[in-house]
């Protein structure tokens, strides 16, 4: 089938955090049906800035598939300006977190919204549909859920942790405030258990797909879903595209390799979509029971978004259809000749 072809497709689950989950988030939308796709989003990175609530990983989601997003940064929104940003630094307060003033008219909405008493998951579909948006983006939950690093420093917020500091710092542990207390919102809970395929997207395991996970329930809710499960891993040949999943990854006991992206997702995925770099861990992935691609995950301009939502999809098409026939009943036997009295 056409990569650049839509097609039809029963209900598809995305769990995706930061750019590398977005990139395959935008290829994805290319394809389904809008009413196909679910887009479940870490909220792990939000944070309260000058009264505003932010959320980074919702608002790149957002603005990526409204066409708004500043394509060269991966994220914020294209040709803004910081007159407002500008303004706080003349009154001598830190400005490291750079929020422009479109974006910052995202965050007086979604603050006013909450504020009134809507829960986060109401207010991220209705900023949805103003934009035009015709899948559904989803936060993991509604209840505050929020990433710290351990570093030698101390404790460190992940935004202070990872813009502020440009992940420099050691990584001791990684630690999920509030996520023993969260719940899974009822929109993604309910897009996990009737989705025919649940995607983990290249997201860092840890900083991104690590907050969902820790949240009461969520796990199970992808342990228990009946649909099929693949995740593609962030790693090629060992490295991380961008970012700190590397560190976090070995921070938490997880090798930097397609074996660690399996551990951190043991018992909750069927397959594993691997780079063609990394083709040598595929017996020992399929050891622990996986079906494994190896493809070319690196996803260079749109061509490659497309390009990789299409053999995922199509990865995802054959293994299902090889789950029905193994589920099928064997062929029934005829009946002998009855005897005649």
């Amino acid at each position: 089938m056409s990569a650049g072809r839509p097609r039809t497709a029963d209900r598809v689950a995305v769990l995706s955090g930061g750019i590398g989950g977005v990139k395959l988030v935008e290829g994805l939308t290319e394809l389904l049906p809008g009413d196909a796709l679910s887009v479940i989003c870490n909220t792990g990175d939000d944070l309260e800035l000058w009264g505003l609530h932010v959320s980074p990983d919702v608002d790149t989601v957002l603005y990526t598939l409204s066409g708004l997003v500043n394509r060269e940064q991966g994220w914020g929104v294209e040709s803004d300006t910081y007159e407002a940003l500008e303004m706080v630094k003349r009154y001598g307060e830190a400005t490291w977190f750079l929020l422009g003033d479109r974006d910052i008219g995202t965050h007086l909405l979604r603050t006013s919204m909450l504020r009134q008493g809507r829960r986060l998951t109401e207010v991220t579909l209705e900023l949805a549909r103003r934009l035009g948006i015709g899948a559904r983006v989803i936060p993991a939950t509604d209840d505050p859920v929020r990433t710290f690093v351990l570093t030698p420093d101390g404790e460190l917020d992940f935004q202070t942790y990872f813009v502020r500091r440009r992940f420099e710092p050691p990584v001791e542990e990684v630690r999920f405030h509030g996520a023993d207390d969260a719940v899974p919102s009822p929109e993604a809970a309910a897009a996990l258990l009737t989705a025919s395929t649940i995607l983990i997207a290249p997201s860092n395991p840890v900083a991104s797909i690590g907050p969902m996970l820790a949240v009461r329930g969520f796990r199970q809710a992808l342990a228990q879903a009946g649909g099929l499960r693949v995740a593609i891993s962030p790693l090629i040949g060992g490295e991380a595209v961008k970012g700190p999943t590397v560190q976090m990854m070995e921070a938490t006991n997880l090798p930097a390799t397609p074996i660690g992206v399996a551990q951190a997702y043991e018992g909750l995925i069927d397959a594993l979509v691997i780079d063609r770099q990394d083709v040598a861990y595929k017996p020992e992935l399929e050891e622990f029971g996986l079906s494994v691609l190896a493809t070319d995950t690196l996803m260079e301009g749109f061509e490659g978004r497309l390009r990789l939502a299409a053999e995922v999809l199509d990865y995802c098409s054959v293994l299902g259809l090889k789950r029905a026939r193994e589920r099928e009943p064997g062929p029934r036997k005829e009946p002998g000749p009855r005897a005649v009295d």
